[in-house]
């Protein structure tokens, strides 16, 4: 027990970022509602399109630094290369130092080139947190190349809280300071606060994040005191390394998230110069699609994202140590647990996006038009998971090339597609919604073509995709009939959606169960693996099935 335990201590740590992940979307969601309250839907498109902006200048300076870091020092802690993994990490350190600098400074003074008007100041608002975001992330790669993701887990959730308050109390000060000059002023300005609560929170986490390493670094040191590795790393190898492995990872992350803030210049050009819409009449259609939609559906793709990071450094450990057969293991638990969790979800979002909407943005005048949206990209978190695990797979093994090609293929056709639907279509703000599908899906497909083809792992597609599928669609039916069901007696939305949401729960583990979607080798993985079988087995529900 003990060998399968630390076998699969990284779905451990997975499971921790995971959590913290869920925690810190669920943060996030619950402070947008009171925010666009106070900022409106016009508000939300200018700081979401601020954002998108701000996400792809730090993809390019240090928003990869985290999965570089712990990709190559996870390699060295395998062959106990102490001093070197600490070489490492310093000159990671001078890298974002400068990098990050040039990359803040360029926000600061170029906000003008891509946002119009006092829009601007929402961007530039954002420039210092680009600067720091590379320190904070240097030292998270650092703790989880040792295979430890509490301490980036516990900086993520100060991080949210502090960012959900500075940017509620924030915007709310600055729409005063701004009150009467009109409402388009007011809703670049209540954006400006939201931004100054990101870069809040982001100070806050380094700092904890530096106290982490400080406390840890006598034992740090003196486990480099007792390297016996001869050979010492020259700072000018390390950096070459690091670029090598840093640029691949950067570029497909870039290509990765680009599609979202292109797809929004375009959208907003097209329907600004081309249909005759004003600058608030496009952001706020673009709020309600990006402000409210996309932020829920980034709540279940939290879980691949932290399986990702947790894959990076021990999928290196294993590809360092030549054991082919842990990574296959590895890479097949991960998909799968992956696929078990993303397809309910979808299904979950799918059935119950209204009352999801009302619950947690009731604004009337976008109620059903962010239904909608929400309904229809549901399906994307299957392809955003499963793209996103693979991302992190790829780049494990070192294959960090592929996810760029692949990226850039998708980025291609969806950059096509959505230029004739805008141009020769009246789908509007749908046509980002099928181009969303599109593209996920062409990442989720050629990252999966990648993985076969490198490790030799294959989907099970009964065990992956048919059987979790069949159990979310009983789930879909119970949690909509539940709702609407209990709808007729009690008035209140979110009692019968939190019934509902609880009924779903049991329904789909029960039927993933009794139907062979879970069976016993595959339950025991999970923390508390023993204790689940024998509830399962009291429940008469496990299907003993690898």
């Amino acid at each position: 027990m003990a060998k399968k335990s630390t076998r699969n201590n990284y779905l451990k740590q997975a499971g921790i970022l995971a959590a913290a992940g869920i925690i810190c979307r669920i943060i996030g969601i619950l402070y947008r509602s009171p925010l666009t309250s106070i900022i409106g839907d016009e508000g939300n498109g200018y700081y979401t399109s601020a954002y998108n902006i701000y996400t792809i200048i730090l993809l390019i300076s240090s928003y990869s630094i985290p999965s570089a870091v712990s990709k190559i020092i996870a390699a060295k802690l395998a062959l106990r290369e102490y001093r070197n993994a600490h070489r490492i990490f310093f000159c990671a350190l001078i890298y974002v130092c400068i990098i990050g600098g040039a990359a803040s400074l360029f926000t600061f003074f170029g906000a003008g080139l891509f946002l119009e008007g006092e829009a601007a100041v929402v961007l530039r608002v954002f420039s210092p947190t680009i600067f720091l975001s590379g320190f904070a992330g240097v030292l998270r790669g650092y703790f989880q190349a040792h295979g430890s993701m509490v301490q980036t887990s516990f900086s993520q959730i100060v991080e949210q809280i502090l960012n959900a308050v500075i940017s509620i109390v924030a915007a709310h000060m600055l729409i005063d300071m701004v009150k009467g000059q009109g409402s388009t002023k007011e809703a670049i300005y209540g954006a400006a606060g939201s931004a100054l609560g990101t870069g809040s929170g982001v100070a806050v986490a380094l700092l904890f994040m530096l106290l982490v390493y400080l406390l840890n670094r006598r034992m740090l040191r003196d486990r480099i005191k007792r390297d016996r590795h001869k050979y010492t790393d020259t700072y000018g190898d390390i950096f070459r390394g690091m670029l090598s492995t840093v640029t691949p990872i950067i570029l497909s992350t870039f290509i990765y998230n680009f599609s979202t803030s292109f797809n929004q210049t375009v959208y907003s050009k097209v329907m600004m110069n081309g249909r005759g819409l004003t600058l608030a009449e496009t952001a706020t259609s673009y709020g309600v699609f990006a402000g409210k939609a996309m932020v829920i559906i980034n709540i279940p793709i939290a879980l691949a994202a932290s399986l990702s990071s947790a894959m990076i450094p021990a999928i290196s450990k294993s590809s360092a140590l030549g054991d082919r057969r842990g990574t296959r293991e590895k890479v097949s638990n991960a998909m799968w647990t992956t696929m078990l969790i993303a397809i309910p979800c979808a299904a979950g979002l799918a059935v119950l996006s209204r009352p999801i909407m009302q619950l947690l943005f009731p604004q009337p005048d976008s109620l059903e038009l962010a239904s909608g949206l929400l309904m229809m990209i549901a399906v994307t978190v299957i392809f955003y998971s499963l793209s996103t695990l693979s991302n992190g797979i790829l780049q494990g093994i070192g294959k960090v090339n592929l996810p760029v090609r692949n990226a850039a293929i998708a980025l291609a056709v969806q950059t096509v597609l959505l230029i004739v639907l805008l141009m020769f279509t009246e789908l509007d703000i749908y046509a980002l919604v099928i181009c969303l599908i599109v593209y996920s899906g062409l990442m989720c497909i050629l990252n999966s073509f990648s993985v076969r083809r490198c490790i030799g792992v294959k989907e099970d597609f009964k065990t992956m995709f048919l059987l979790p599928a069949i159990a979310a669609a009983l789930m879909g039916i119970c949690a909509k009939g539940v709702y609407m069901g209990l709808n007729m007696l009690v008035e209140s939305n979110a009692v019968c959606l939190a019934v509902s949401i609880v009924a779903a729960v049991i329904v789909y583990a029960a039927a993933a169960l009794k139907i062979g979607a879970v069976g016993e080798e595959q339950i025991r993985i999970f923390p508390k693996g023993d204790r689940l079988v024998r509830i399962a087995k009291k429940a008469h529900l496990l299907h003993n099935k690898k």
